[in-house]
């Protein structure tokens, strides 16, 4: 998934940035509001990491203005404030959780995932995928007894259709939020369509997958009311 990290203490976020990315996470950082509006207005994250103390900008007026920008990404604020009101404030305009600082980097995790369960309305720690079962926190995939073979970015790719089960993705998104985010020059709507066809090709060789789907012209979805 795509967080972005606002935080003006620049050690803090690199820490946190270090932290996410060894748990499979994809980071930006942010050290003031400025600098955070840009990233927010071009790119999409699943998670913004929201510091209310910015040096340049009101935190809540970023909160604000971010959530009308990306509307799907989850907010947490981290921040040193105490003050019950500015907790509140932060929770009235949308914003999914609070952990006040000092705080521990493995409860942070903790609270991301707590919040992508809700989000994703996750209830248990096993997807089930015709003849396949994604195992969520082992980030393992098994059919019929035995393990599929993934690559990381192979299982991230599968584990965010079926995070957004239901939901029709193009490949833009899917891009930005399992690579990072994309440079005009760079970006090659092929490159999604390779993988899928890829990803595809490995687990036809255990099952058939036609909960796998293709919506021509726009992207890909995964469809878990597909019979076999």
């Amino acid at each position: 998934m795509n967080v972005l990290i606002v935080e003006d203490e620049k050690s803090l976020a690199r820490e946190i940035a270090e932290f996410l990315k060894s748990e499979k996470f994809l980071c930006d950082i942010a050290n003031t509001g400025n600098e955070a509006s840009e990233k927010i207005a071009i790119n999409l994250y699943d998670f913004v990491l929201l510091d209310l103390g910015l040096p340049d900008y009101n935190g809540l007026d970023l909160l604000r203005e971010a959530k009308k920008i990306n509307s799907e990404a989850s907010f947490i604020i981290i921040t040193a404030r105490g003050a019950v009101e500015d907790k509140v404030k932060g929770l009235d305009l949308g914003a999914d959780d609070y952990l006040a600082k000092p705080f521990a980097l493995i409860e942070l995790l903790s609270r991301i995932n707590a919040v992508a369960r809700r989000k994703f309305n996750i209830t248990s720690p096993d997807i089930v995928l015709g003849d396949f079962t994604m195992q969520v926190q082992s980030r393992r995939l098994i059919c019929k007894g035995k393990e599929v073979e993934l690559t990381r970015k192979e299982y991230d790719l599968l584990s965010y259709l079926v995070l957004n089960s239901g939901k029709v993705l193009n490949r833009q998104q899917l891009y930005e939020h399992i690579w990072g985010n994309i440079l005009d020059d760079q970006y090659d709507s092929n490159f999604i369509d390779v993988h899928i066809k890829n990803l595809r090709k490995k687990l036809n060789l255990h099952a058939p997958t036609p909960w796998l789907e293709t919506v021509r012209g726009v992207g890909y979805r995964v469809n878990t009311t597909q019979e076999e």
